[in-house]
């Protein structure tokens, strides 16, 4: 049993360097996006599968292991804690990333709104004052 536990211990290490690698993958893609830099986040994305391949492999290795071992071993039980922390954490920081994606669409849509003096757009006048539509931004340009 205890070579179980190892093995399961082992196992349950590799996920917590997985999960770890993705998290600061997930801070570079966070970077990467708020700085507007498209062409690193393909980089990001394939690293991302081929770590989240890897734990899902490991995975299910240590279920094979967990079913014929009946006795806890603390080691375990804590490795176990540590990959579901950095699992939530890794949650988190995806959710944040595709909000910060998502307002970056939006904030691109509306600067392309503007620019092509789409009818829904909305500007400002020199006193301030809102004008919806108005395409002289576009006619006026000459580049």
């Amino acid at each position: 049993m205890a070579n179980h536990n190892h093995l399961i211990a082992s196992k349950l290490t590799q996920q917590v360097s997985c999960l770890e690698s993705i998290a600061a993958l997930l801070d570079d893609e966070l970077n990467a996006i708020a700085s507007k830099r498209g062409e690193g986040l393909k980089s990001i994305a394939q690293q991302k599968i081929s770590l989240l391949q890897q734990i899902q492999t490991i995975d299910k290795e240590v279920q094979k292991l967990s079913v014929n071992n009946d006795s806890k071993d603390d080691d375990v039980t804590a490795l176990i804690k540590q990959v579901n922390s950095l699992l939530a954490e890794c949650k988190k920081k995806n959710d944040v990333n595709a909000h910060a994606a998502h307002q970056a669409q939006l904030s691109v849509k509306q600067l392309k709104d503007i620019l092509i003096g789409s009818p829904s757009s909305m500007t400002y006048d020199q006193g301030g004052s809102v004008v919806q539509g108005d395409k002289t931004i576009v006619h006026n340009l000459k580049a």
